[in-house]
C-alpha cells in the first residue's frame, strides 16, 4: 500500500462522498449554493479542461508548427496581416487565433490585434517545450486506441523514436537512429539543469559522471557553473559521438569527456566523486533501473554523491505528471514514473544511503534526490 492511501475507515467517508457528488441533484444544488457554487464551478471547469485536453493540444501544436508566438513576438498584427504569414485563409486565422487567445497562449490587443498571450510567451522562452509539442504526434498517433496500447502494447511509433526502446543491442544504434531523439533531449535540457544546478551546486566536488547524458547539455551546464569540474559524459557510441561535437563547440575539449557504450552492459567509468541521472531511470522498469543504480554505485567511491533529477509520481505540485508520463512510457515500451518513496526504495536496493529529496523551484519539470554511496 502506498505511503498516502487512505485507511478504511476513510475509506467509507470517501464512497458518501463519491455518491454524493455522482448524484445530480447535489450538483444542481452545488451549482446553485452561494457557500459552494466556486467549488462546483471549478470542478466543472476541470472535468471540461479533461474531455478537452486534446483539442487543447492541438491548438497549441497548429501554433508551434507555424511558429505562430515568433510571429506575434516581433509585433502584434491583424488577423488580415498575419493570414498570409501563417499560409492560411483569414477565417482560418481568426479561428486559431481565437482559440489561441481563449488559451492564452495569444491575447486580443487594440485595433483588432493580437499578441502574445502570458503562456505563449512563456512557451517562447523555452524552447524544450516546443521541441516537445512538435514531438508530440508521434505519442498521439500512439493512443489513438488507448485500450489497445493498455491491453495489447505491442509496436508504437514512440518505441521507433527511442533508439534503445524494446532493442536487444541499443549499442548498436546508428547515428541516423539517435539524431532525432538526441537533438530533443538536447533542447529540452537547459531549462531542467537550471534547477538541478540551483538545487545542488556541484562546487564541492572535482569529477562528474553524467550517466546518458545525452548530447552533454547538462555536463556543459555543469562545467560552466563549476569552473574547477571535470566532466565524463556516458551514452551509447553513437550519442557520444554527437556529444564530442558539442562539447568541442562549446570550447570545453579540455574538461568536458564523452565516452561510448550501453549502461546494460558496459561498466561505468570510475573516478568520478558525484554521478548523476538525469531523466534516465523512468524510461526503464524496475529491474533495469535498479541494474542502473548498482552500475553507478560500482563506480563511486564511498562517499559519493548520487543526484537523480526526474519528473515525480505522489511529489507535491507535480500531480500531472504521472498521468502523462504513464501512458507516454507505455507508448514507448518501458519505464514508469516513480514517487520518491519508490525511488528511494531502489537507491538503498542499489548501495546508496542518507537520501534527502532536493527543493527545486519547479517540481512539475524535475525532482531530484541526493543519495550517498555507502560502504
Amino acid at each position: 500500500m502506498s505511503p498516502s492511501a487512505p485507511s478504511l475507515k476513510a475509506d467509507a467517508w470517501l464512497a458518501r462522498r463519491d455518491r454524493l457528488l455522482a448524484s445530480p441533484r447535489f450538483q444542481r444544488w452545488a451549482a446553485a449554493f452561494l457557500p459552494t457554487r466556486w467549488i462546483a464551478r471549478r470542478r466543472a471547469r476541470e472535468l471540461f479542461d479533461l474531455t478537452a485536453g486534446f483539442v487543447y493540444s492541438q491548438v497549441l501544436a497548429a501554433c508551434v508548427r507555424l511558429r505562430l508566438f515568433e510571429r506575434l513576438a516581433e509585433a502584434p498584427a491583424t488577423v488580415d496581416e498575419l493570414a498570409p504569414r501563417l499560409d492560411l485563409s483569414p477565417a482560418a486565422a481568426e479561428r486559431l487565433l481565437e482559440a489561441a487567445a481563449a488559451l492564452r497562449l495569444a491575447e486580443r490587443r487594440s485595433g483588432g490585434r493580437y499578441g502574445l498571450g502570458v503562456l505563449g510567451a512563456a512557451l517562447l522562452g523555452n524552447p524544450g517545450v516546443a521541441a516537445m509539442v512538435e514531438h508530440h504526434p508521434l505519442l498521439y498517433d500512439d493512443l489513438r486506441d488507448p485500450l489497445a496500447l493498455l491491453r495489447e502494447g505491442g509496436d508504437t511509433r514512440l518505441a521507433g523514436y527511442w533508439a534503445y526502446a524494446r532493442r536487444p543491442d541499443p549499442g548498436g544504434a546508428s547515428a541516423a537512429q539517435v539524431a532525432e531523439y538526441s537533438a530533443l533531449m538536447a533542447a529540452s535540457q537547459p531549462l531542467l539543469a537550471g534547477e538541478i544546478l540551483d538545487a545542488y551546486p556541484l562546487h564541492r566536488h572535482r569529477c562528474l559522471l553524467d550517466v546518458g547524458g545525452g548530447e552533454a547539455a547538462f555536463a556543459i551546464a555543469a562545467a560552466a557553473r563549476a569552473p574547477q569540474l571535470r566532466a565524463i559524459v556516458f551514452d551509447l557510441p553513437a550519442v557520444a559521438e554527437r556529444a564530442r561535437a558539442r562539447i568541442a563547440a562549446a570550447g570545453l575539449s579540455d574538461r568536458v569527456t564523452a565516452v561510448g557504450g550501453d549502461f546494460g552492459r558496459d561498466p561505468l567509468p570510475a573516478g568520478a566523486d558525484v554521478a548523476t541521472l538525469v531523466r534516465v531511470v523512468h524510461d526503464h522498469d524496475d529491474d533495469a533501473a535498479l541494474r542502473l543504480l548498482r552500475a553507478v554505485r560500482a563506480a563511486l567511491a564511498p562517499g559519493g554523491t548520487l543526484l537523480l533529477a526526474e519528473p515525480m509520481a505522489e511529489a507535491p505540485g507535480a500531480e500531472p505528471v504521472a498521468a502523462y508520463f504513464h501512458f507516454y512510457l507505455l507508448a514507448m515500451g518501458q519505464g514508469r514514473p516513480r514517487s520518491p518513496a519508490r525511488l528511494g526504495e531502489l537507491l538503498r536496493q542499489a548501495g546508496f544511503g542518507r537520501l534527502r529529496r532536493l527543493r527545486t523551484r519547479a517540481p512539475l519539470l524535475t525532482g531530484v534526490l541526493a543519495a550517498t554511496a555507502m560502504t
